[in-house]
């Protein structure tokens, strides 16, 4: 069992994987009269690919029992996935490395804060949703799925032998 650290999530460590959605003052103008701050184009939704469109959801995820078993990731190879916390509460974000079959060792745990989501890049291995509270809702923005045929966008892959794990006492809030 590999035994996965969370890091604290920056948009420079999570390059490789996507992009970290956050109020960025850079990115920001004063619209409505001076009465409203836009932080703009904080993501790029891609869900183009196969003539596909963008949904938005609320997903209302359940802590799972820590230590969290890290025994599977997933992708979505036709387009990218947003999930934006509905709450001012940290969750966990496990990505792996852009390989064919990846094991455990290939996995990378970031510990994001309440004002921050992230958006998975198209086809980048990720764990399904991980709360740290009891429960806590996200808006996610992604690609309308299809089960089966050229508009499957979901691929999951079981590692094959062992697994990564995250410890609560790893997760520094």
């Amino acid at each position: 069992m590999l035994r996965l650290k969370p890091i604290p999530l920056t948009q420079k460590d999570f390059v490789p994987f996507g992009q970290v959605i956050e109020a960025d003052e850079a990115k920001s103008f004063l619209i409505n009269e001076g009465t409203t701050r836009r932080y703009h184009a904080l993501a790029n939704i891609e869900t183009a690919t196969n003539n596909g469109r963008p949904i938005i959801s609320i997903f209302a995820g359940t802590r799972r029992t820590f230590p969290v078993d890290i025994r599977m990731v997933e992708k979505h190879p036709l387009g990218s996935q947003a999930f934006i916390p509905l709450t001012q509460k940290s969750w966990l974000v496990v990505v792996a490395d852009n390989v064919e079959n990846p094991k455990p060792e290939n996995c990378h745990a970031f510990l994001a804060r309440g004002d921050q989501g992230v958006q998975y890049g198209k086809g980048v291995w990720h764990h399904p949703l991980l709360t740290i509270e009891e429960t806590q809702s996200f808006l996610v923005v992604d690609r309308e799925n299809k089960a089966e045929g050229e508009n499957a966008n979901l691929v999951e892959h079981w590692f094959e032998s062992g697994h990564a794990s995250i410890d609560m006492r790893d997760i520094r809030l």
